[in-house]
């Protein structure tokens, strides 16, 4: 299958990253502060600021924009795979080493989406902050720990008690 990815200088993009075979792993403890620690580390290597992001069990979801200069998210991508999967390599059951340099732990691909205006980045984010609402974990976005919603709250973006029922904005997005 041939997928053509679509690098645009200081783009806008909405990213789904999901564990192999849908392993529940990123939300244990030890995995969100390893992520946490990747995703600086990536950040300084290769600048990026992430707008939104939601980590559940087998997914995230995340909004990133790249320098004006740069348009290169599937290099910051390996490498954020890479890291995580090399500290947890001694820590869990994954498979051996393949010839394509997976571990066990991430699909091989990830969904990426250019965003392409200011609608479609909200709908985006809002997306983003209510999926573990859709995913049955938490009954209001503020109550899930592992996301953006609250520095979102904090930046005036959304109310407090957002999220109570499913946004209009995201009746017509799904990804999983």
């Amino acid at each position: 299958m041939e997928y053509r990815r679509n690098y645009q200088p200081g783009g806008w993009y909405f990213f789904t990253v999901v564990t192999y075979q849908r392993q529940p792993i990123l939300t244990q403890p030890e995995n969100i502060a390893r992520l946490r620690l990747v995703f600086n580390r990536v950040q300084r290597k290769r600048p990026f600021s992430i707008v939104a992001i939601t980590i559940l069990p087998d997914h995230l979801h995340t909004i990133w924009k790249l320098p004006d200069s740069d348009s290169d998210f599937s290099t910051r991508w390996s490498m954020i795979k890479h890291d995580f999967s090399t500290a947890l390599r001694n820590k869990t059951n994954a498979r051996p080493l393949s010839r394509k340099r997976e571990r066990g732990i991430w699909q091989r691909r990830f969904w990426e989406h250019t965003l392409r205006n200011e609608y479609d980045l909200q709908m985006h984010v809002d997306y983003i902050h209510y999926n573990a609402v859709k995913h049955g974990y938490v009954s209001s976005p503020s109550a899930w720990p592992y996301g953006s919603f609250a520095r979102a709250v904090n930046n005036g973006w959304y109310p407090q008690n957002w999220g109570q029922q499913e946004p209009e904005t995201i009746r017509d997005l799904w990804y999983e």
